[in-house]
């Protein structure tokens, strides 16, 4: 701790007071410091990855409405940010907040599906070239990359990947031949959204990039982030075709669970795969 603590004073000229570990911090270490009468909250990680999740967080701040922390500097392994107030209210009011907020980032469209540089999702490389179409780029560049990823470090077999391969080449069944690319938050889950009074007083740790905006609203019924009340909220300011709840929900989890079988391994295998067995069946 001594040595985070020298580290902080020499990049923000302030000797740090009262360092402590916050929770959350499964890929990243996270503290939280005060710096004479305001706190922070400091990661320590590789410069490459902080230097991403800096650039992220920027270009949500000057492109978006979106509540943030601010990035106050981000150097040397540590990424130093503004401290966002949070009391765990996620209550009625809370989530319609949270949905005309995500509805209002996903209002934000691009020409091509990607992003103008590659992104992380919980540490791992996210790539994002622009592309035209969006079953090219959920097929190739979300669910055939994580799928090597995990093969790569022996977290999945050759079956399981031959059944990956089968649902890619099924895509063209299963989603729209034409979508909209919008901006989305990209790792939309309960302790990256921070809840204070009533509102959303912040998102943290995004995985950015432009995508059919349905693979949000997926993600975030993953670990049940959200109550009924959010998607009906939501649905009345950015409409939900159908579909979503019958297949494509299930269809676009299988890029989260494949990233959670990269990090942690475990019964994530067995939901993907049961869920890849139950699209094929369609």
């Amino acid at each position: 701790m001594n040595r985070l603590a020298q580290n902080i004073e020499r990049l923000m000229g302030v000797a740090p007071r009262h360092i402590t570990g916050l929770h959350g911090g499964s890929v990243s270490q996270v503290y939280r410091a005060q710096l004479g009468s305001e706190w922070v909250v400091i990661k320590v990680d590789s410069p490459e990855k902080l230097g991403i999740e800096s650039q992220m967080l920027r270009y949500l701040g000057t492109q978006t409405a979106l509540e943030l922390p601010e990035v106050l500097v981000c150097e040397d392994g540590l990424l130093v940010m503004t401290y966002v107030e949070n009391d765990g209210d996620s209550g009625a009011k809370a989530e319609d907040s949270a949905a005309a907020m995500l509805a209002g980032l996903h209002n934000i469209e691009a020409d091509a599906f990607g992003f103008e540089f590659d992104t992380l999702i919980g540490g791992l490389h996210q790539p994002n070239p622009w592309t035209k179409s969006w079953v090219e780029f959920f097929g190739e560049h979300r669910l055939r990359h994580m799928a090597t990823e995990c093969s790569n470090h022996g977290q999945l077999g050759p079956r399981e990947i031959d059944a990956v391969e089968d649902l890619i080449s099924k895509l063209p069944e299963l989603l729209p031949a034409e979508s909209t690319p919008r901006l989305i938050h990209g790792d939309l889950w309960g302790g990256n959204i921070l809840f204070n009074q009533g509102r959303v007083a912040g998102l943290v740790d995004p995985a950015i990039y432009f995508a059919d905006a349905e693979i949000e609203l997926a993600f975030s019924t993953l670990f049940s982030t959200f109550s009924p009340r959010f998607y009906k909220v939501y649905s009345e300011l950015m409409p939900i075709a159908e579909g979503f709840w019958e297949w494509r929900k299930e269809l676009y989890n299988v890029y989260p669970l494949l990233v959670h079988v990269r990090l942690f391994g475990g019964s994530y295998r067995a939901q993907l795969m049961g869920s890849v067995s139950k699209l094929l069946r369609l």
